[in-house]
């Protein structure tokens, strides 16, 4: 495992703009700087390794993994039940950049991970969007994983260093990103 000078976690709700806000902060800071890491990655290609599926249609937004997202969820949680940081030491391994950024964590304990071997370094950033907004952006209501621990795990029980609110409005994203981006470049 490498040494960061920063760790930010990311989190929230499915469509409210992760990998989007994640994207803006690594093209801001660099990919010389900035690696963007994500726990989905290794749970999605052990899950496919492990059923006989296909790894890149898993790591896209198609049909394909909506019909294998219940089971592919119940089966990363085992894995943790068993092994809570089992997903986050294999993201970290190699990493030389100085800022890492954590862009799907679901659960406190993927938070936990990183405040524990990372604890002077790590940085909580909640991604916050209106249900209006992420339904325009194509989400809907699924039992069983909205209502799961992987999309509320984090609702409760985390207080974050940073909040940004990606709802449309630009100026607000901008305004919290420049907040975040000011804070980074004092680090690095």
């Amino acid at each position: 495992m490498g040494s960061p000078k920063l760790v930010l976690v990311v989190s929230g709700k499915r469509k409210s703009g992760k990998d989007f806000v994640t994207n803006l902060i690594q093209a801001r800071l660099g990919t010389e700087t900035c690696a963007i890491l994500r726990l989905s990655g290794p749970l999605k290609q052990q899950y496919a390794k492990e059923h006989g599926l296909d790894f890149q249609l898993l790591l896209g937004t198609s049909e394909y993994k909506e019909k294998y997202r219940t089971d592919m969820i119940r089966w990363g949680e085992e894995k943790r039940n068993t092994d809570p940081g089992f997903f986050c030491r294999i993201i970290v391994q190699n990493v030389v950049e100085p800022v890492w950024v954590i862009s799907d964590a679901r659960r406190k304990s993927d938070v936990e991970w990183f405040q524990t071997y990372y604890p002077e370094v790590t940085q909580t950033v909640r991604i916050t969007a209106s249900e209006e907004i992420r339904k325009q952006r194509g989400w809907v209501f699924t039992p069983g994983v909205d209502d799961g621990v992987s999309e509320c795990g984090l609702d409760e029980g985390v207080s974050f260093d940073w909040i940004i609110h990606n709802d449309g409005e630009r100026q607000s994203l901008e305004e919290d990103l420049r907040k975040l981006m000011e804070h980074i470049c004092t680090l690095i």
